[in-house]
């Protein structure tokens, strides 16, 4: 079951990353937070979505019960596959919402912290006495 747990949390985690990377390029480039998530979810939607088939398609024979011991490993392959359509939904949904939701608490704290933070002094702009 770790197995399982381990290979979900490892592609929750690199589809969460192909969004949220799509999108602070696109903010970079000049997008508004919103049109960046907007165009990163439809972007990445379709590399996300193949990835989960190709996976649930792989576990399908094993969650079928197909071929010697799948008994054994069967509760395991239906814990993935469900896992894997939970989570790719989740990451298309709320993955932007989350990643909108820190932006914005980042913005709003940035400068309250601003003067905690240690300036370096200015440079020497004075020319040299020689």
């Amino acid at each position: 079951m770790l197995i399982g747990l381990l290979m979900l949390m490892g592609l929750a985690a690199k589809n969460s990353i192909l969004l949220v990377e799509h999108a602070v390029e696109s903010e970079r480039n000049g997008s508004t937070q919103t049109q960046a998530l907007l165009d990163a979810a439809h972007e990445r939607a379709r590399p996300i979505i193949m990835t989960t088939i190709a996976m649930a398609m792989g576990m399908l024979p094993t969650a079928l019960g197909l071929g010697n011991g799948s008994e054994f490993r069967q509760p395991l392959a239906i814990a993935v596959i469900g896992g894997l359509v939970s989570s790719t939904a989740l990451s298309l949904v709320l993955v932007p919402v989350v990643y909108a939701v820190m932006d914005d608490f980042e913005n709003w704290l940035r400068p309250k912290l601003a003067r905690l933070v240690t300036m370096p002094p200015p440079e020497d702009t004075r020319k040299p006495m020689y």
